[in-house]
């Protein structure tokens, strides 16, 4: 096991999907705010109910990871210039900062399962071919050479790959031992799951953003605690989902009984490219609609979440929703809201807000899933309410004991 440090020199942080639109975002992003360039809006961990929290310093993170895609980094940030969400002059002024990030990228691990959405690196086709306990090997490598090459004192691993599609549930998932089996016998795993068992295996902490496995099943929850490791997820909650989590609670604070509250999300980048696969689609659509149902605890709730490529949207996500309601008296009323916001733009500043705490927790000693970091995902490993309110006041109580 690699020892983390505590409180001490720089933190490497690690992104699988280093050249995807939320690493982009969080390259030029970052390098903006340690330049001063750009305002810290977005960064919960820059307001002032979180920073009475020993948290690294913003310009002490150093950037790298791994991409399947043979795009380079300049091409990402071009296409998210056009697209108006990278402004033109901080991409300019940062150039400098993204290349030393870029020379940071190496090939990463092309699921063979998955195939890939975009013209994948030939490295990471043979990488991907390798016999599973190879492929692990060789994220660890990768890690140990990020951390020695750039003299961080800690790493923490962080996935924002695509996600992964919906598959049956392995017997070997169901404890260290069976996985460990499974692993030595060759049986093949989703790349999510590799990443996060090289990460905690070797120490370092990881934090999962996506719908995909990751660190999520029990094999590697139990890992964590052996290890002593830190780990937060699953799937960042930004948009049309994080809206829901603030509403829905309302309805039941004022006894509102909700007949029905049906969703449409129009989205057109990568991800929504990647969503067209009826198998990646299902996965993505389970913890949009479990929220409300665990929320609103109705057995004849209706609901439903629908999800379409509007290719010409690009990064710009667009969700309506209708709320059906019955008030008093039996009176049937309706609540309808739009939201319209770039997926990239809204994920990368919660992506330096979770590195940033995830490194605090780990520098405590803390091991295991973290609870008080559940307002960030739709998905938190430990559940718990989906309430935002609940789940933020759980966190700004962390804060507040620390």
């Amino acid at each position: 096991m690699t020892e983390q440090k505590k409180n001490s020199g720089r933190l490497g942080v690690w992104l699988v999907g280093a050249r995807g639109a939320i690493s982009t975002c969080v390259t030029y992003g970052l390098a903006g705010l340690v330049e001063g360039l750009i305002e810290p809006v977005g960064l919960c961990t820059e307001t002032d109910s979180l920073k009475a929290l020993e948290l690294v310093g913003l310009e002490d993170i150093v950037l790298g990871g791994c991409d399947i895609c043979t795009r380079s980094l300049a091409e990402s940030a071009g296409e998210l210039e056009q697209q108006g969400v990278l402004p033109s002059a901080l991409v300019a002024a940062t150039a400098a900062s993204a290349a030393a990030y870029e020379a940071r990228i190496v090939p990463g691990l092309l699921d063979q399962s998955e195939g890939a959405p975009v013209a994948a690196d030939p490295e990471s086709e043979r990488l991907g071919a390798l016999p599973v306990k190879e492929q692990i090997e060789a994220i660890g490598a990768a890690l140990e050479s990020f951390k020695e090459e750039t003299g961080v004192t800690r790493v923490i691993v962080v996935n924002l790959a695509s996600s992964e599609g919906q598959r049956e549930t392995p017997d070997s998932w169901s404890s260290l031992a069976a996985f460990e089996a499974a692993v030595e016998a060759g049986e093949a795993q989703p790349s999510s799951v590799l990443y996060a068992y090289a990460a905690l295996k070797a120490g370092y902490p990881f934090i999962n953003f996506t719908p995909s496995a990751g660190s999520s099943i029990p094999a590697l929850r139990e890992l964590a605690l052996e290890r002593g490791v830190a780990h937060a997820g699953s799937d960042g909650k930004t948009g049309e989902t994080l809206v829901k989590t603030v509403l829905a609670p309302m309805f039941s604070g004022r006894a509102l009984k909700v007949l029905a509250w049906q969703g449409y999300n129009m989205l057109g980048n990568r991800d929504g490219q990647v969503l067209e696969d009826p198998g990646h689609k299902a996965a993505k659509l389970h913890n949009k609609d479990q929220v409300l149902r665990e929320l609103l605890q109705d057995d004849e709730l209706h609901t439903q979440v629908a999800i379409d490529l509007v290719p010409s949207l690009n990064d710009w996500k667009t969700a309506w929703d209708y709320i059906h309601f019955e008030g008093f008296l039996g009176a049937k009323m309706s609540l309808q809201f739009t939201w319209q916001g770039s997926d990239s733009a809204l994920a990368a500043p919660l992506v330096l807000d979770l590195v940033r705490l995830v490194d605090e927790a780990a520098n405590r000693g803390t091991a295991g899933a973290l609870d008080h970091l559940a307002c960030f995902f739709k998905a938190p490993l430990n559940g718990g309410t989906h309430d935002f309110h609940a789940q933020h006041d759980r966190l700004l109580t962390y804060a507040a004991k620390s």
